[in-house]
């Protein structure tokens, strides 16, 4: 296997019945690297994550971890990562302390060395004045730092976290992320799921998932310069009035809702004079419009509908 490769991938797959859950996946996350894969509910992202941690076997293919094969060795796997499963299974009538210690147990941690890691814990995640806390009256946020400094107890050189900030608040989420950097900066290497797009510009490189299939994988960057023509959004009090007027405009290539406004893909920067002169026909008020670069969620969006738009053979080979 390639030494900068922590996880390879080769044409991983789960089946659930006739259902395809993951379909061949095939790439890599490179060492202290954080990669993500980004996908709506039922992309196979859960499933995924859970065959790299040894917890779920592939039906077809391999991947393999730090050099071991998640299939022939699953055990040998676990001494190199950490899962962090959507609900991590913290103890809720235990403190903090009580937890971190429960789980330096559950991973064999020297006890010579804890109390300098559960200090370090501390110090990243600031749960040092909670410490004798039940772990069940923390709030969303603190409950997956907790979580997180539970996964971290025995020093893993790899994380897998699935949609760990799935249901937190918007501080917490960032706050969670800087220690994703910290961690980063240590050299632990990263693979982390999530349904947040915003958060996929944070990562290094992301897998866009759908159907069970990667769709695109790249650098944040590389990804949003796939998506063709020009993105214009447009503001007005009533985006779903202006949505169906505007979709059938022969220029309009997509048009999607993006909190009080619309953003439309088009073919040129001309027709987006030809969307405001008909929506002001139809008497519907544009409070502004402009020309603004793709997001990620423009990007994701063009892919989705770019694959339900193949044909079936193509977009699910395996049934």
């Amino acid at each position: 296997m390639n030494n900068e490769s922590i996880i390879v991938t080769q044409d991983l797959s789960r089946l659930f019945g006739s259902l395809a859950a993951v379909d061949k996946l095939t790439f890599h996350v490179n060492r202290g690297e954080l990669f993500g894969i980004v996908g709506p509910d039922g992309a196979g992202k859960t499933t995924t994550m859970r065959m790299l941690a040894g917890i779920l076997e592939p039906s077809s293919g391999d991947a393999w971890i730090n050099g071991v094969s998640i299939t022939k060795d699953p055990e040998g796997i676990k001494e190199s990562l950490a899962y962090m499963p959507q609900r991590f299974g913290l103890y809720q009538d235990l403190t903090v302390m009580e937890n971190l210690i429960f789980y330096a147990d559950l991973f064999q941690t020297p006890k010579k060395e804890r109390s300098a890691r559960i200090e370090k814990l501390f110090g990243f995640s600031r749960l040092g004045p909670f410490k004798d806390r039940a772990a069940g009256a923390l709030s969303g946020g603190m409950k997956q730092k907790l979580g997180l400094a539970c996964a971290l107890i025995h020093e893993p050189q790899l994380l897998l976290l699935d949609e760990p900030t799935n249901g937190v608040d918007p501080v917490s989420r960032r706050d969670f992320w800087k220690i994703l950097y910290d961690l980063l900066k240590e050299g632990i290497s990263i693979l982390v799921t999530t349904a947040y797009l915003d958060e996929a510009e944070r990562a290094g490189r992301v897998a866009l998932m759908n159907n069970g299939s990667v769709m695109e994988l790249g650098k944040p960057e590389e990804l949003k310069a796939k998506t063709p023509g020009v993105i214009v959004e447009f503001i007005t009090p009533d985006p779903s009035t202006a949505k169906s007027v505007i979709e059938k405009i022969p220029e309009v290539q997509d048009a999607n809702i993006f909190g009080e406004g619309l953003h439309l893909r088009i073919s040129d920067n001309q027709a987006s004079e030809r969307v405001k002169t008909e929506l002001e026909r139809r008497r519907i008020e544009v409070q502004s419009f402009k020309r603004i670069e793709p997001s990620m969620e423009d990007a994701f969006l063009y892919l989705i509908q770019r694959d339900e738009k193949k044909p079936d053979t193509e977009a699910h080979p395996t049934e």
